[in-house]
């Protein structure tokens, strides 16, 4: 079967193709349309549909609408109810559900030769499940699912198990009550975009103790059922709201913590509960829930099963993945494991140069872009690193990324400063994979950036760019044989300093969407103060990019 998935209605609109079971691509809108998100997830944008990425996903198949079987939409409008009947201040939700309800006649419309009738409504949270339970590496069958967000119908929250091509319901918390919610506010309430900056909150609270958790957990509790009561937190009780950019206060930081704090206690419940109901070895997770590294760190320390896997787009643009899978399974396809998060836009080394002579830079071609690299990262220069198919989801792992030496201190800040962000918030270790047990503690391998570890001690000096505030890192382990050059490259990097690790952060900056294509990277190269730009295997240095004007646009071999 040849599926199509839709994401759409909230945030983060997405496109997922899904051919006899097995991932082909998917991709972000945000990519496309360079707009942070993709939207605001607002009842008046609930019409915008990921019509530039499912173009894309068709083409990269080399199929037109008219080939699909069917299309998956994450959202089924006959499970909703009205917004003030589930106790949420959400008055225009009325208009999400009717752009729901008419998205089959939408999608026909953007997508030329569908016919409306393919398109199916998957419930939201059973996309997210399908996101992780079908597609995690080495799934076993069966395996346990929970899903965490923000809402989806009229619930925030699904425990279910995997079995054969089966997905079984277990539990679902109903709405108001919800912890993605819940940490929405919080983070509004700390003066971020919510729906957007939680990741700041979860950075936030290591500068926190959780001295306030006894008070939040009148409000936020598990009731031992499989569920939880998530609902009215009195944040100003708490501490002051702050304004967007207003300086924070150790006060807030220890309601960070302490929110954190209860979050995670939360997700251990309901871990133990599936697990109760199971048995199962490995825990599937998704939901923008479980981008939350910490609690997903904790889950995998102290909770009862053996394994955790997390959906690399966790957030709402996986239900487009899920909801391609769900139906593949149901309609008889064996759903294999996704390949990697690498399943986005790719070019090869003509369509790369060519990009380049149009742009008019001067660019080289050296012998090995890994050791070239390396060398520039060992000569403390920052580099942005463009390779292969970019990523599907929030992280940076190796495609699209920014490059610095970890020995070095001062490169957090000026990692954060070339991508203006906050100071406080920290930048990843990309190790190699047979290294990373001598220096971090935790969850191995790490291949998605989706865990917390601590790092040891002797290392801790070694690589301070990268080690946060609390002793851990948010590691990526980099396996030799998926990705071959980027693990050259870091074995050329610890050839000359030693270091098996390189400071690995998102190539983008402050409020845009990761870089996606070459122009992106050309301009991001060009208004930010980084000194190489690798794109397959070439190479833009900052200093003859606006130093040599005399030959534009012309290589080196």
């Amino acid at each position: 079967m040849r599926v199509l998935g839709i994401n759409a209605l909230f945030h983060d609109p997405a496109a997922a193709l899904v051919i006899d079971g097995r991932t082909v691509a998917a991709a972000e809108e945000e990519r496309f349309s360079r707009r942070k998100h993709g939207k605001r997830p607002l009842p008046f944008s609930a019409w915008e549909l990921p019509v530039q990425a499912a173009r894309w996903c068709l083409a990269h198949a080399g199929l037109t609408p008219a080939d699909l079987d069917l299309v998956g939409y994450s959202f089924d409008p006959a499970l909703a109810r009205p917004a003030d009947a589930m106790g949420l201040d959400d008055p225009w939700d009325h208009l999400r559900l009717r752009y729901a309800q008419e998205a089959p006649g939408f999608l026909a419309e953007t997508l030329p030769g569908l016919d409306p009738a393919k398109v199916r409504f998957v419930p939201h949270h059973v996309a997210h499940a399908a996101s992780a339970a079908y597609a995690a590496d080495g799934a076993a069958d069966p395996c346990s699912v929970l899903v965490l967000d923000g809402r989806g119908e009229a619930t925030s929250h699904l425990a279910a198990r995997r079995v054969g091509t089966r997905l079984e319901p277990l539990a679902g918390q109903q709405l108001p009550h919800s912890m993605g919610l819940v940490y929405e506010e919080l983070t509004q309430h700390l003066g971020f975009l919510r729906s957007s900056d939680e990741y700041k909150v979860m950075a936030m609270a290591s500068y926190g103790t959780p001295r306030m958790a006894d008070v939040l957990r009148r409000h936020v509790y598990p009731t031992g059922d499989g569920g939880f009561h998530a609902t009215a937190v009195p944040w100003t009780e708490l501490a002051p709201a702050l304004a967007p950019g207003q300086e924070w206060t150790r006060t807030h930081a220890d309601l960070a913590a302490s929110t954190q704090h209860v979050l995670e206690e939360v997700m251990l419940d309901l871990a133990r509960w599936l697990h109760d109901r199971t048995g199962d070895r490995l825990l599937t997770l998704a939901g923008g829930v479980a981008l939350n590294c910490v609690a997903n760190s904790r889950i995998a320390a102290e909770g009862p099963f053996d394994r955790v896997w997390v959906q690399p787009a966790a957030g709402d643009a996986g239900t487009a993945l899920g909801a391609a899978l769900h139906l593949a399974a149901a309609g008889g396809d064996q759903p294999l494991p996704m390949p990697g998060a690498d399943l986005g836009r790719g070019w090869s080394d003509a369509e790369v140069e060519a990009w380049l002579r149009r742009a008019r830079v001067p660019y080289e071609r050296p012998a090995d872009v890994a050791a070239e690299v390396a060398a520039a990262l060992a000569d403390d220069g920052i580099v942005a690193w463009f390779q292969g198919r970019s990523e599907f989801g929030p992280r940076a792992l190796g495609h699209r990324s920014l490059l610095a030496h970890p020995g070095r201190p001062a490169n957090l800040e000026r990692l954060n400063d070339v991508k203006g962000r906050e100071q406080f918030r920290p930048v990843a270790p990309m190790v190699l994979a047979d290294r990373a047990a001598k220096i971090f503690e935790g969850p191995l391998p790490s291949p998605y950036m989706l865990f917390v570890h601590r790092v040891t001690a002797e290392w801790r000096e070694k690589i301070p760019a990268v080690v946060h505030v609390d002793g851990t890192a948010r590691i990526q382990t980099v396996d030799r044989a998926a990705d071959p050059l980027t693990a050259r490259m870091l074995e050329e990097f610890e050839l000359l300093t030693g270091l098996p690790v390189v400071v690995n952060t998102s190539l983008n900056t402050a409020g845009r969407p990761m870089v996606d294509d070459v122009r992106d990277a050309l301009e991001c190269f060009g208004s930010s103060p980084v000194d190489l730009l690798a794109l397959g295997p070439f190479v833009v240095r900052r200093g003859r990019m606006f130093a040599d004007p005399a030959r534009p646009g012309e290589g080196s071999r």
